[in-house]
C-alpha cells in the first residue's frame, strides 16, 4: 500500500485555509500539512479583494459564530499585525443614519453591540461632524474596535509561518478529483499529481460547494457569487473621508451597503454594491463562464432570492450600470462627492452560500463527514475572524486523526 504523502490536505490558500494550516502546526507540531492553492500565490480572491476592514462584530446575531469569532478575531488580528510588522490601524468606525426611518435600526444596532460585548457610543449631528466634517447624517454610532489592515500581507505571513513549522504550500495546484477510502483521502491536482492524506479540509471559498461534491458529500447549499464593485476617491478629494463610514444596513440582506473606507495606504475606497456575478470569479460584467452561470441559473434557491429581493437587486443593478446612480447613493453620506471624484477600483466577489429555499446563510457554516471538514460559508467577516476560524477547523480535523 502506498505511503501517505501527509496527514492533512487543505484545499484553498486564502486567509482561512492558511490560518487553518498554521493552527494545525501550532496545535499539533509534527502533523504533516499540505495546502493546495490553484492560483500562483496566496489570497487572490476574497481575501485579497475586500476593503481591508477589521470588523468589530456589531452586526451579527448574539451567540452566532460570526459574532463570537469576529469580536475575538478583531483583537487577535490587531495583535498579529503588530507582532509581525503588518500595516494596520485601529481607526474605529461610524454607522450613520441619513433618514428618520433608519433611526430605529441604528438604535437596535446599539443594543446588539452591547449584547456582543462591543463598546458603542451614540453621536448626534454635531459629534458626527467632529469625526467626519464632510459626512451628513441625523445620528450615528461610533464603534471603537473597528480597524484596517493589509489582509493579503496577513495571508502571506500565515503561509510563511506554516511553512516554517513544516507545512507545504503548493501554488498552481487546482483540485480536479477527490477519492475517499476508510483509511485515507486522495486528491488529484490539475497537473496529474495524486496526493494521499489522512484527512482533508475544504477551504475553497468560491468553489467550496464544488469541492464538497468532488469529495462525495452533499453540501446542502450552493455558492451564489455576488460581485461587489468599488470606486476610489481621487487623491485630491481623499480628504473628504477621515476614517470608516457605513450606512445603517438592511437587516433583510447580509450586505453592508455602500460605505467609505480609508485604507492603510491612505486611499479611500467607496463601495461595494452587490450584483450577481456571471462566474465564480466574475470580477467584471465581461467575465462569463457558461457552465458556472448555468449552474447558478439552474439552482432553485437563486430564483427564490431573486423573487424575494428583486426590488433591492434592481437598485444594486442600477448602481452597477450607472456611475451617476452610484454617485447618488454615495452622496447620501457624502453630499459633496461628484461623479468626477470617483475612479473605478478592482471589484471583489462574495462567496454567498444559499439554501435551496432561497435563504441566504447568515453565519459561518462548517460541516464534517468522515475524514473531511468543509468550510461552506465564510464571506465577510471571515478575514477578520480567520485566526479563530482556523483554530476551530484545526480542532475538528485533528479530532478526526
Amino acid at each position: 500500500m502506498r505511503a501517505l504523502d501527509c496527514d492533512v490536505l487543505v484545499v484553498g490558500g486564502g486567509i482561512v485555509g492558511l490560518s487553518t494550516a498554521y493552527a494545525i502546526t501550532r496545535a499539533s507540531p509534527g502533523t504533516r500539512v499540505t495546502v493546495l492553492e490553484k492560483e500562483a500565490g496566496p489570497a487572490c480572491h476574497q481575501t485579497g479583494r475586500n476593503s481591508g476592514v477589521i470588523h468589530s462584530g456589531i452586526y451579527y446575531r448574539p451567540g452566532s459564530l460570526k459574532a463570537r469569532f469576529a469580536a475575538q478575531g478583531a483583537a487577535e488580528m490587531v495583535k498579529f499585525c503588530a507582532e509581525h510588522g503588518i500595516a494596520h490601524e485601529v481607526t474605529g468606525k461610524l454607522i450613520v443614519a441619513t433618514e428618520r426611518a433608519e433611526l430605529p435600526r441604528l438604535h437596535a444596532l446599539v443594543q446588539r453591540g452591547r449584547e456582543n460585548g462591543i463598546p458603542v457610543r451614540e453621536l448626534g449631528p454635531a459629534q458626527l461632524a467632529e469625526h467626519e466634517p464632510w459626512v451628513r447624517g441625523l445620528a450615528a454610532i461610533h464603534v471603537g474596535t473597528t480597524g484596517i489592515c493589509d489582509f493579503k500581507a496577513v495571508a502571506a505571513r500565515l503561509a510563511r509561518l506554516a511553512r516554517d513549522a513544516g507545512a507545504s504550500v503548493r501554488y498552481g495546484a487546482g483540485v480536479t478529483a477527490i477519492g475517499r477510502r476508510p483509511s485515507a483521502v486522495a486528491v488529484r491536482t490539475d497537473d496529474g499529481t495524486v496526493l494521499r492524506a489522512r484527512a482533508l479540509v475544504n477551504c475553497a471559498g468560491l468553489h467550496c460547494d464544488r469541492i464538497a461534491r468532488l469529495a462525495g458529500d452533499d453540501p446542502g447549499m450552493r455558492i451564489v457569487p455576488f460581485r461587489g464593485e468599488y470606486y476610489e476617491l481621487t487623491p485630491s478629494r481623499a480628504s473628504l473621508v477621515r476614517g470608516l463610514v457605513y450606512p445603517v444596513p438592511d437587516p433583510a440582506f447580509p450586505f453592508l451597503g455602500v460605505h467609505l473606507t480609508r485604507g492603510v495606504d491612505g486611499s479611500v475606497h467607496i463601495g461595494p454594491n452587490a450584483v450577481p456575478a456571471l462566474a465564480r470569479e466574475g470580477y467584471t460584467w465581461h467575465t462569463v463562464r457558461p457552465r458556472e452561470l448555468a449552474g447558478t441559473l439552474a439552482y432553485p434557491g437563486f430564483w427564490r432570492i431573486a423573487r424575494r429581493h428583486w426590488r433591492y437587486g434592481a437598485g444594486e443593478l442600477r448602481r452597477s450600470l450607472s456611475k451617476g446612480a452610484f454617485t447618488d447613493a454615495v452622496a447620501r453620506l457624502l453630499p459633496d462627492v461628484t461623479a468626477d471624484d470617483l475612479i473605478p477600483a478592482p471589484a471583489g466577489v462574495r462567496a454567498q452560500a444559499v439554501l435551496p429555499d432561497g435563504t441566504l446563510v447568515d453565519d459561518f457554516l462548517i460541516k464534517e463527514s468522515p475524514r473531511v471538514v468543509h468550510v461552506l460559508n465564510a464571506p465577510s467577516p471571515a478575514a477578520t475572524a480567520s485566526l479563530p476560524i482556523g483554530r476551530e477547523v484545526a480542532r475538528r480535523v485533528l479530532e478526526r486523526l
